[in-house]
């Protein structure tokens, strides 16, 4: 590819495409798969445990809450048993648990049972996904010093697979949840059985980083301070995040357009798969990372912002939805600029040692914000349910938090390039 065929197909997905090798695109199409499989299922669990089963809420809740904890909060231990045992041996054992984990769910008949069943899908992920980020890093690497596509574009590539699962998923599940649950279950554990089947076939045997003794990551990150005040800002964009699905909701109960919940999740899944690459490359050609981040958490709080501005009021018609367009946009341009910055920055922070380690450590500590910060959240909505004086209350609380975030992480940027610089 010339240099006039790079800068005609920056902007192009396929063309970013064409010029990856193959573990790469097995990488790539991991994510793909993994979240097909992953939203075929789990977002129609609480329906079905309710519905179906004739579960109490408590009990519904005890299984989502469980689901989420074996997931962000084993991140860290997965990502250390992918520095200790290698990636390869680390994805196919999260993918072979997690068919265990789909076939229980799709036999389970019992509270116990389907505990089981949503604990396996959990720990599934934090076993194989801090494997393939780290291997995905060490990639982009490689494909950055030959000057084929840089790492944070590489993540970017990542980021709108991943949606495109995510998208996928719930689609194919709603077909076959009409025919029964279990089957449902049986497709998703099919779909990670390909994948099983694709990683035994293509993912190469040799370790992606030196392999280390079990807790050597965790050591080396409890001495890296600079990282862990990077995980600590960082956490503030899950938690921001994640308000898609906790205070979204809430602003349009109050304006009664509860309707349109999922036609949001549509735009924000649509302005992903259009926008990420472009976003990317513009941002790291104009700003550079260490802008780029605090620009993306500036984005992040500026999302809340505008609907703490307008929440005191119900706009007229059509308008109405205005408040809930701005902050799914807002929040998701936020998260195109932010994140696969974030996952490009995390080797460097780490010195290109125990990636596994570190790349789990930090979705743990996005999951502990997640877990902490939901809980205040969800009761500070309770003022923005209706219009009215209280209403910006939440909303203004919700956007200081990605702007400390940011700041910190300006702060801590600047302070890294300076560094750098000068040796």
């Amino acid at each position: 590819m010339t240099a006039a065929d790079t800068r005609r197909g920056r902007w192009s997905l396929l063309a970013r495409w064409a010029v990856l090798p193959g573990l790469a695109r097995l990488l790539l199409l991991t994510q793909l798969a993994f979240n097909i499989g992953f939203y075929l299922v789990v977002p129609f669990l609480a329906t079905h445990l309710a519905e179906d089963l004739a579960m109490a809420g408590w009990a519904i809740g005890i299984v989502l809450g469980v689901r989420t904890f074996s997931q962000q909060g084993m991140f860290a231990l997965g990502g250390a048993l992918a520095d200790r045992f290698g990636v390869r041996p680390a994805v196919l054992a999260g993918c072979s648990v997690r068919i265990a984990g789909f076939l229980v769910l799709a036999a389970a008949g019992d509270f116990a049972t389907v505990l089981v069943g949503t604990v396996l899908i959990g720990l599934a992920a934090a076993l194989f996904s801090p494997a393939v980020e780290s291997a995905l890093a060490v990639q982009g690497a490689e494909l950055e010093d030959r000057g084929v596509i840089s790492r944070t574009e590489l993540f970017g590539l990542f980021a709108v697979c991943g949606e495109v699962g995510a998208v996928t998923g719930p689609l194919l599940g709603a077909v076959l949840l009409s025919v029964d649950f279990g089957l449902t279950c049986s497709v998703a554990a099919a779909v990670f059985a390909v994948i099983l089947a694709a990683h035994a076939r293509w993912l190469p045997r040799g370790p992606h980083s030196e392999r280390r003794p079990l807790l050597a990551g965790w050591a080396d990150i409890a001495r890296n301070r600079t990282f862990l005040i990077f995980a600590a800002g960082y956490s503030a964009y899950l938690l921001s995040y994640n308000q898609l699905y906790l205070a979204l909701p809430v602003e349009l109960g109050r304006v009664g357009a509860d309707w349109a919940l999922g036609w949001m999740f549509a735009l924000a899944a649509v302005v992903v798969v259009v926008g990420q690459l472009p976003l990317a490359a513009w941002a790291r050609n104009r700003f550079g990372a260490h802008r780029a981040l605090p620009l993306g958490f500036g984005l992040l709080s500026l999302a809340f912002a505008v609907v703490a501005v307008l929440s005191p009021w119900t706009l007229p018609g059509g308008l109405s939805l205005l408040p809930a367009v701005l902050f799914v946009v807002l929040l998701t341009f936020g998260q195109m600029l932010a994140v696969p910055v974030a996952q490009d920055l995390v080797p460097r922070l780490a010195g290109g040692r125990n990636l596994g380690s570190y790349y789990g450590f930090l979705s743990s500590a996005g999951g502990l914000a997640v877990l902490v910060g939901s809980g205040v959240a969800g009761g500070l909505l309770d003022l923005a349910e209706a219009p009215g004086p209280s209403a910006p209350v939440p909303w203004s609380v919700l956007a200081l938090l990605p702007a400390v975030g940011g700041l910190t992480l300006l702060i801590l940027a600047r302070r890294y390039r300076n560094e750098s610089r000068s040796h």
